[in-house]
């Protein structure tokens, strides 16, 4: 699938918005400690990715009933859905000044991922760090995609090829309005 940016300026996917709020003391500090061991952006990215995936449970997972959607949030409190845990992941990245995008498919519900383009590559490439059960297979590669969800054409599940420098409208609203994770869960866009 050939992935088109929403924006043709590169920059937009390096900048900080109410979501990916990359410059918050929380995101800072969270860079400064995945950096201490990466000594290039491709180990950064890879950590930054573990990080996500594995130290921040899916709310759904877990049971946390508590709704972040800013990136520090999700950093700090350290829960979220698969969207606000790509929009701590995108933070991340971008903090550090890798390019990363939200991009989306979707199933019985839209679902979160990201894109990364690092130095050296000229093709972004997808990541997925929902992690958890159902995400557990979920892995960090360059040379293929491995997400945690395959999209099944045959069940209308659909791959969205945009990636939005901006968390996409739909999802941003969806997060702000819901009071808990089972509002939330009624409020989920079903289609972008």
């Amino acid at each position: 699938m050939e992935l088109i940016q929403d924006t043709p300026d590169l920059a937009a996917y390096l900048a900080a918005d109410d979501a990916i709020d990359h410059e918050h003391p929380v995101v800072r500090r969270t860079v400064a400690m995945l950096s201490a061991d990466a000594p290039d952006a491709y180990a950064y990215a890879e950590a930054a990715f573990t990080f996500v995936r594995d130290a921040i449970p899916h709310s759904v997972d877990s049971g946390d009933p508590r709704v972040t959607w800013r990136a520090s949030d999700v950093l700090e409190k350290r829960t979220g859905i698969c969207y606000a845990k790509s929009h701590a992941l995108v933070a991340l990245l971008r903090a550090r000044g890798i390019p990363a995008a939200l991009c989306y498919q979707k199933f019985e519900a839209v679902h979160g991922l990201i894109a990364l383009k690092l130095p050296g590559r000229e093709r972004w490439v997808r990541q997925d760090a929902r992690g958890g059960e159902a995400g557990a297979g979920a892995q960090f590669r360059l040379d293929r995609e491995q997400l945690a969800f395959t999209v099944r054409p045959e069940f209308n599940e659909v791959d969205y090829p945009v990636l939005f420098a901006e968390p996409h409208p739909a999802v941003l609203q969806c997060l702000r309005d819901a009071v808990d994770r089972p509002r939330l869960a009624q409020l989920l866009p079903t289609a972008l």
